[in-house]
């Protein structure tokens, strides 16, 4: 007889802390409509009461704008009363937090009803419903991101970012020459003890490569067969990577673009599926005309643009997009083509996979995933056949057709019949209004462009 979920996760605390006997807090974890990391922060003498009765925190953490304001129109403020949820531990997630001074851990959680049951706009929760989806078919999913970020210096220049110093050299990078040895070299200990604290806290990342713009980078997180604990691996890497930057006198960014004319900040994600016997349902000698391979890319296409508001799901998110930064803006797909938005790796046909090139960085780990993954069980179920595979560069042969700006990506999503019958339409209503909001206070701002153009010559 196997034991009580309660008593495992007691056990998990107890073991944890006869192990690290320094370690004084603990901060609780959770990820936001935005992907931002929020919480409360506990003394170690608490840690029992957490894992036997949770945390409270209000249902209005997940109507936070980007700036941590409610979003009041999305019904879950002061229309509800402001009311708190509960919160509880994700096992296997408990662990230290290598960049603390005063040695510290951090736990996620995931937020409940009072009765028990998962709390409908919890972006976990969103995700869960859809992977079940697959359980039900006796499917298992693997899933591994790629993340994409800028080192950048501590101090802006008239508010806008610029590289740091290399701790080697001195100078500021200037180099986009992807792949290129010499830069991990000038940035060593910071992206070392990246690794390092990775490894520390059971992140599975494997490799740092250098990216095609000074000090831009991209970590390799190895597959996992499970995607709601891939997506928990990203937010804790984020949160990793700009603790451990910071201790290195540097500061991170993952927003989409942060320099005009340089690369942006992608979020690429793989997927393969295992069948009842731990086997691959894409592996294939010939994956261009194998029919599960193809009925899961024809799933994702149809339903790329009204996904489009959870892969990008700011405005900046849209600066990414254009043909020399290997963005692509149509729902094409290929082999070994870096060009199109859905690429198979061919080099092995027992590691058939899809790898989906369109998110950004600023996207939430866990909408991404339930958007993909709705698209596949979508063109799955309903064997949608896809375009043909594109050969070369498919900028010069597909129009763009995917959303340009966040607001027809949301309006895309708000209308969208498929993605309604995977994602509650009533957390799509919280994110759309949310999103709405967002929109409206960016559009009533005004930029020093519109300043410079329009103040004295109008």
């Amino acid at each position: 007889m196997s034991a009580h979920p309660r008593v495992v996760q007691l056990n998990e605390a107890n073991d944890f802390l006869r192990a690290h006997p320094e370690v004084q807090f603990i901060d609780l974890l959770i990820a936001d409509m935005n992907g931002v990391v929020r919480g409360k922060r506990i003394e170690r003498n608490s840690l029992h009461k957490v894992y036997e009765k949770g945390i409270n925190l209000p249902a209005s953490l997940f109507a936070l704008n980007i700036n941590g304001i409610t979003v009041e129109s999305s019904g879950l403020g002061l229309d509800i009363g402001d009311s708190d949820r509960i919160c509880l531990p994700i096992a296997d997630t408990l662990s230290k937090e290598p960049w603390q001074k005063r040695p510290t851990a951090q736990l996620l959680m995931t937020m409940h009803e009072r009765d028990g049951a998962p709390f409908f706009a919890d972006p976990r929760e969103v995700l869960r419903q859809v992977v079940n989806r697959f359980s039900e078919l006796g499917l298992t999913l693997c899933a591994a991101f790629e993340l994409e970020f800028y080192l950048i210096d501590q101090e802006n220049v008239n508010g806008r970012p610029q590289p740091p110093r290399s701790p080697i050299s001195g100078k500021r990078p200037h180099s986009t020459q992807v792949y290129l040895i010499d830069d991990l070299d000038e940035y060593v200990d910071c992206l070392q003890d990246i690794l390092e604290g990775a490894r520390e806290q059971g992140i599975p990342a494997d490799a740092i490569v250098k990216e095609s713009a000074p000090a831009q980078f991209e970590v390799n997180l190895h597959h996992v067969e499970d995607a709601i604990k891939a997506c928990d691996y990203a937010v804790l890497l984020k949160r990793l990577v700009k603790n451990i930057a910071y201790d290195h006198e540097m500061d991170t960014t993952f927003m989409a673009k942060p320099y005009p004319g340089q690369a942006g900040n992608g979020l690429h994600l793989h997927i393969s599926i295992l069948d009842h016997n731990g086997q691959n349902i894409f592996s294939s000698e010939d994956p261009e005309h194998h029919a599960t391979l193809r009925h899961a890319i024809g799933g994702l296409q149809q339903t790329m643009a009204a996904s489009m508001a959870f892969l990008c799901p700011n405005v900046n998110s849209y600066r990414r997009f254009g043909a020399q930064f290997y963005v692509p803006n149509a729902p094409c797909w290929g082999l070994d083509n870096r060009t199109v938005a859905l690429r198979v790796p061919t080099d092995s046909a027992e590691a058939i996979r899809i790898e989906h090139r369109v998110a950004g960085a600023d996207a939430n780990p866990y909408l991404m995933m339930a958007a993909v993954l709705a698209g596949i069980h979508h063109g799955l179920t309903n064997q949608i056949e896809p375009t043909e595979p594109i050969q070369g560069n498919s900028y010069e042969q597909v129009e763009p057709s995917l959303p340009s700006n966040l607001r027809d990506a949301v309006r895309l999503l708000d209308d969208s019949e498929i993605m309604a019958q995977y994602i509650s339409p009533d957390y799509i209503d919280v994110f759309v209004a949310c999103k709405e909001s967002e929109l409206a206070e960016f559009e009533h701002s005004i930029s020093d462009l519109e300043y410079n153009w329009y103040l004295h010559t109008v």
